[in-house]
Parts: structure tokens; C-alpha cells; sequence
């Protein structure tokens, strides 16, 4: 018994064994986020096309968010900005120690999305005037008209990595809220 809590008080905040599973998560998440930024404006020139129907219900545009999640909070000043970073910085680290530290698959999954969108976007924020948001979705008919928030691929990361905890915390019905401490 002694030797199991020992074992267990010695686990890393930094590296565990689903670290490099949720690390490799991350990274493509990153990677598919920045490379469909980087296509729609440099290959596609979907600002200069303007805005662009896919299907009658999801639009391409531009959009820049100074801001939070669905533009809240808008920051037009470097001490907004760099709040801003900082606070995801934070919050990447906190979600890494927890990863380090996580038991499933898919609450390491989860975090990794979470952490991977969040760092697409923490990305955008260091060589543009904010984050890149593109994906429209919205209905319209002759008596009503909704539009949801312009979104990116890293909005819908974060998304699904929480839907996935959510998901993890009722299949296990033991959900791991946060990194043991020891």
C-alpha cells in the first residue's frame, strides 16, 4: 500500500503516460488550424473573394476576433492583447498538468484539443491583428434568420475536447476533475 501511494505522489505534473498521445493530438490539431488559415488567405484569398456559400446553411468569411470567445471582450490595445496571451498561456499550462496527470485516453484526447485550439489561436494573436475566424453557419428562411458565431477549426477543437470531458465524466462516472495532487 505505502509502495502504490509513493508511486503515486512521484507522478509528473509535466510528463505522464498519455503525454505524448495528447501531445501528438496537439500538435496536428495546430497544425490543421494554422494550415487552413494560412490556405484560406494566401491560397484561397478568402478576403479578397469576400464571402463564399458552401452550402445554403455555412458560409466562408473574414472575420478578425480581438477578443474572447464569440468576440467578447475586445482588445484593441498590446496590454488587451497581451492579457489576453497571457490568460491562454495560463490556462494551456493548467490543461497540460492535467493531461500529465489524466487516466483515460479520452480525457487526454480531450485535453490535447483543448490545448491544441487554444494554441491555434494564441498563434493567430502573435503575427495578426487578432484571431482568424471563417466559418459562418446560419438558416434562413422567408420568417426566420439565425447566425451563429463566425468560427475557426481551433473554436471547434476546443468544442469538441469539451463535449469529450463532458462525455468522459458520464461514461466513467468517476469524472477526473482536475490533476490529483498526489
Amino acid at each position: 500500500m505505502a509502495d502504490g501511494v509513493e508511486r503515486k505522489a512521484q507522478r509528473s505534473y509535466v510528463w505522464g503516460p498519455l503525454s505524448a498521445f495528447g501531445l501528438g493530438i496537439a500538435v496536428v490539431t495546430v497544425i490543421v488550424d494554422q494550415g487552413s488559415k494560412l490556405w484560406l488567405l494566401d491560397v484561397f484569398d478568402l478576403a479578397g473573394r469576400g464571402r463564399v456559400a458552401l452550402t445554403a446553411f455555412l458560409d466562408l468569411v473574414v472575420t478578425w476576433n480581438t477578443g474572447i470567445s464569440y468576440g467578447l471582450f475586445q482588445q484593441q490595445g498590446l496590454a488587451g492583447s497581451s492579457a489576453l496571451l497571457a490568460f491562454k498561456v495560463a490556462a494551456v499550462v493548467f490543461l497540460w498538468i492535467w493531461l500529465a496527470r489524466a487516466a483515460f485516453r479520452v480525457t487526454a484526447a480531450a485535453l490535447a484539443l483543448i490545448i491544441g485550439g487554444a494554441l491555434g489561436n494564441a498563434i493567430d494573436r502573435l503575427h495578426w491583428p487578432g484571431v482568424l475566424d471563417f466559418v459562418l453557419f446560419h438558416i434562413e428562411t422567408a420568417g426566420f434568420s439565425f447566425r451563429w458565431y463566425v468560427f475557426n477549426l481551433a473554436d471547434l477543437a476546443i468544442v469538441a475536447g469539451v463535449v469529450a470531458l463532458l462525455y468522459d465524466s458520464l461514461r466513467t462516472g468517476t469524472p477526473q476533475k482536475r490533476p490529483d495532487p498526489g
